[in-house]
């Protein structure tokens, strides 16, 4: 009787488990036993190992062949397990040292004739045998680029069964066989759109720098063609890059999907963005057999945009509240569980009614009161609790793209400076002139509100009464949508004082823009240059701060940071400037879980004007763009 064993990784979500491959020969009538809780692909190892030995020429023993899988409590899916075996198997009859296959993991799909095949998630298991302490992995040469990315660890690439019998020391003369390759690595694709392609749009602009710079969630709603598909996919060019953990995080789940990684990590942000016909086991994960990331899984650390999110089934954007306030997702299935990071930003954006031309300065919306209730609905209250920032986006008129200094119409824009997938939102067509007065009636309105925000902001910070001088209403009316920031009511009608009537009242923040009617010129906001690189500059020194700060928590990022944590005495801002803050929880207008976001918010703010705490303005912005009244 032989005895031999060797090793292999279980992958179970992210996590690798170290499976003990045994391999005892015996006597008896020529039979090959698996056990140790095998799935169906794997069980069907037992042909496929046979018939590799015998075409690579070291063919199996003619004896009774029983290869355990220890621990055999342990489900044990998918075909990387096939060269293990086959190693096992040759070194119980002899012909591989037991020792050299002993001390080694190895980890590929063999092919009938003999040759080694990429499997999916070499990259996790690698990282899985390193923490178990083995310093020599065998993986198939179509995986080889992606296991080199492991430090500290020996990587053997083989492109048969033949050749890793001689790496152990088989007395095997050499044969040339063309290995079978793996998939093509991270395809390096055109540049990011830039934030230089939006014309105008300067508050929904710097809604997304505050949304990058502290990892907030991001809502926007609006009528076709104003934008929030532009906006959405340029959040990812504000983004830093990302760091050597977050990379080796990204890559790993990439590899788990079966994508190709080649020899390098993945370095900027993913993102994703499923169609609205997504299932909930295809946003979230799951699976009948092998349970697989999600859409959310793939954009960790990333990007999740969830364009016309209210075409979405409901039941689908709640299943987002769990990840979103955990940062992971476990899916249960009878056959086990599997936990996978889910750190990503949510945008979601959606048109304001089914006809989508509510609010629009020149166009009827057909819709009725009810239809646009009904049509939002589908954004739970529980879902949009979790959104950091609710921003409404207008269409532009050709008077304020004039005033953003991007030219006279974007007849003359240059062919290819679209992204492809957007239709119209971003593009900012010349059918739009019409609308040009309502656009400088609207830049003038957003200065006189602006005037009252800040009389609104001081007054609060002077004598920090519940009544402020300026407010502003987000009560729903029939002719609004139901969500608060769908709210499409004329900025310019706002009232300057408080309503007995309406249930919630916010003081209106500081506007980010100057305070001028005149929209900022060449494509700039608030004095800093209007591109992506430069934007980013922004954000990484805002980061930078948060990250001095938050050291020794284990949080990196403003919206990583626990409420409790915020609210200490050690670093709650002073009362005048919580004042606001504390009104609107007290009158029910924030939830408990909303003032624990709107302080992070509010710290994200600060961070990018370089303040060391929240002031009664940083508040009020924030509370600007929770509430997502529109400016």
């Amino acid at each position: 009787m032989a005895l031999a064993r060797t090793f292999a990784v279980a992958l179970t979500g992210m996590d690798g488990d170290i499976v003990e491959v045994e391999a005892d020969i015996s006597a008896g009538l020529p039979a090959f036993v698996l056990i140790g809780l095998p799935d169906a692909a794997l069980g069907e190892s037992r042909k496929r190992v046979t018939a590799a030995a015998a075409n690579a020429g070291c063919p199996l023993t003619q004896r009774k062949l029983t290869v355990n899988l220890s621990p055999a409590s342990l489900r044990k899916q998918g075909s990387a397990f096939d060269l293990a075996i086959a190693i096992a198997a040759l070194a119980a009859a002899g012909e591989v040292p037991s020792a050299s296959a002993a001390s080694a993991v190895h980890l590929g799909e063999l092919g009938l004739d003999g040759r080694l095949r990429p499997v999916p998630g070499v990259l996790p298991a690698v990282l899985a045998a390193r923490a178990a302490g083995f310093q020599r992995v065998f993986v198939p040469t179509g995986n080889a680029e992606e296991a080199a990315l492991v430090d500290g660890v020996e990587i053997v690439a083989v492109p048969g069964l033949r050749a890793a019998a001689i790496a152990h020391g088989a007395e095997l003369d050499p044969i040339e066989v063309e290995a079978v390759p793996g998939p093509p690595g991270v395809v390096v694709g055109p540049a990011e759109p830039d934030v230089v392609d939006i014309a105008g749009n300067d508050e929904a602009v710097e809604a997304l720098v505050a949304a990058a710079a502290g990892g907030h969630h991001l809502a926007m709603t609006g009528p076709p063609g104003a934008g929030k598909t532009m906006l959405a996919r340029r959040l990812p060019s504000l983004l830093p890059d990302l760091t050597q953990e977050e990379a080796l995080e990204a890559t790993s789940i990439r590899s788990l999907c079966g994508l190709g990684v080649g020899g390098a990590l993945v370095v900027r942000p993913p993102f994703e963005a499923p169609h609205h016909t997504a299932s909930a086991a295809a946003l979230v994960g799951g699976g009948s057999g092998r349970i697989t990331p999600g859409a959310i899984v793939r954009a960790t650390n990333g990007v999740l945009f969830l364009d016309e999110a209210a075409e979405f089934p409901a039941s689908v954007l709640d299943a987002l509240r769990q990840p979103l306030e955990q940062g992971t997702i476990s899916i249960h299935r009878a056959a086990g569980a599997a936990t996978f990071p889910a750190r990503f930003q949510l945008v979601l954006a959606a048109n304001p009614c089914p006809c989508g031309r509510y609010g629009s300065t020149d166009d009827e919306c057909t819709c009725t009161p009810m239809a646009r209730r009904r049509y939002l609905s589908k954004l739970s209250g529980p879902l949009l609790d979790r959104i950091d920032i609710r921003l409404t986006v207008r269409r532009m008129g050709l008077a304020a793209l004039q005033a953003s200094g991007a030219g006279a119409g974007v007849a003359a824009a240059p062919a290819g400076r679209g992204v492809p997938g957007e239709g119209t939102d971003g593009a900012l067509s010349a059918q739009d002139s019409g609308a040009g007065s309502a656009g400088s009636a609207a830049s003038a309105g957003t200065a006189a509100l602006a005037a009252a925000a800040a009389a609104t902001a001081a007054s609060a910070a002077d004598s920090g009464s519940a009544a402020a001088s300026a407010v502003l209403s987000a009560r729903a009316s029939d002719a609004a949508p139901a969500v608060a920031w769908a709210s499409d009511s004329d900025p310019a009608s706002v009232s300057a004082t408080a309503s007995a009537s309406a249930p919630i009242s916010v003081p209106q923040p500081q506007h980010p823009r100057p305070q001028t009617a005149t929209p900022p010129q060449g494509g700039a906001i608030t004095g800093h240059p209007r591109t992506s690189a430069a934007l980013r500059a922004r954000v990484t020194e805002a980061r930078a701060a948060a990250a001095v700060r938050l050291s020794g928590t284990g949080w990196i990022r403003n919206a990583d940071a626990d409420g409790t944590w915020l609210r200490s005495p050690d670093h709650r801002p002073g009362p005048s400037a919580l004042a606001p803050l504390d009104r609107a929880l007290e009158r029910g207008a924030l939830t408990m879980r909303g003032y624990d976001r709107t302080l992070r918010l509010a710290w994200t703010l600060a961070d990018l004007d370089g303040a060391t705490s929240p002031t009664p303005d940083h508040i009020g912005r924030a509370l600007f763009l929770r509430r997502g009244i529109d400016a």
